[in-house]
């Protein structure tokens, strides 16, 4: 299936590994320039290099932390600057520490909101004006299974990761009458460094193996295994696709029907 993102400008945050070096890939291979960003340099240069190599299209890196401004616009402005516009947003970052109430003090609070909120908000502002222009956008947020269905220990995520949901589907509503899209995609366990460094943790106050702890984990997911990284890249490129222009204000689970309630 064509996904028509041939020379269609996309911008990827935080994209040197895990979901959003997935989505990069996928775009990439389906024919989109892509400029791709992470905090740290060596790494995304490397990132992009291979990105190229693999799938003959233009992947360009910039470092830029997303959770300060000023990273943000440099970010937004060297991808217009080099290509005229963005047509493709793909919102990631990081997900903030776990922690219970009592231990996450206010700084991590405020921190967790600007990594995981204020990204998005900061990101998508720097780019509907060019959207708008064009009368042709894609916003794609790389959320978590956690905006629908709350784990206890993701305290942080499970208190902001709703908000990002919310502002999604507002501005979907706000901008479907420029042919602009704005999506989230909810991954459930999905086998990257982040899960790792979350197994980690859970193993150890349980006095397991990580190896146990996956095989648990799968168990407990009705396919019977964790997602794979491509698998969301897969995701978002389709919503990032002309076909599907009708799908917006989603937010759309890939979990292997992890989550239990109807959504």
């Amino acid at each position: 299936m064509n996904f028509g993102l041939k020379n269609k400008i996309a911008v990827v945050a935080a994209a040197s590994q895990g979901l959003g070096r997935a989505a990069a890939r996928q775009l990439a291979l389906e024919g989109a320039t892509v400029v791709i960003c992470s905090r740290r340099k060596k790494e995304i240069t490397q990132a992009a290099r291979e990105l190229q190599e693999e799938s003959g299209s233009v992947v360009v890196p910039v470092r830029a932390d997303v959770t300060k401004p000023k990273d943000i616009q440099d970010l937004v402005s060297q991808a217009k600057k080099r290509f005229g516009t963005v047509h493709v947003l793909v919102v990631n970052a990081g997900g903030p520490p776990a922690g219970d109430l009592l231990a996450l003090t206010d700084k991590d609070w405020l921190t967790g909101h600007e990594l995981t909120l204020m990204s998005m908000v900061r990101l998508t502002r720097a780019v509907l004006p060019m959207m708008v222009r064009q009368q042709w956008g894609r916003i794609i947020t790389i959320n978590s299974i956690v905006a629908k269905q709350p784990i206890n220990e993701l305290l942080l995520s499970a208190a902001i990761r709703p908000g990002i949901g919310g502002l999604a589907k507002v501005l979907a509503n706000q901008y479907a009458k420029f042919n602009i899209t704005v999506n989230t995609v909810c991954p459930g366990h999905i086998r990257t460094q982040r899960q790792e460094e979350l197994a980690r943790v859970r193993a150890g106050a349980r006095r397991i193996s990580m190896e146990q702890y996956f095989a648990e984990t799968a168990a407990a997911i009705p396919a019977g295994r964790l997602g794979r990284p491509e698998e969301i890249g897969n995701a978002v490129a389709f919503l990032a696709s002309e076909q599907a222009a009708y799908i917006n204000g989603v937010n759309l689970l890939v979990d292997g029907s992890a989550a239990k309630g109807v959504h």
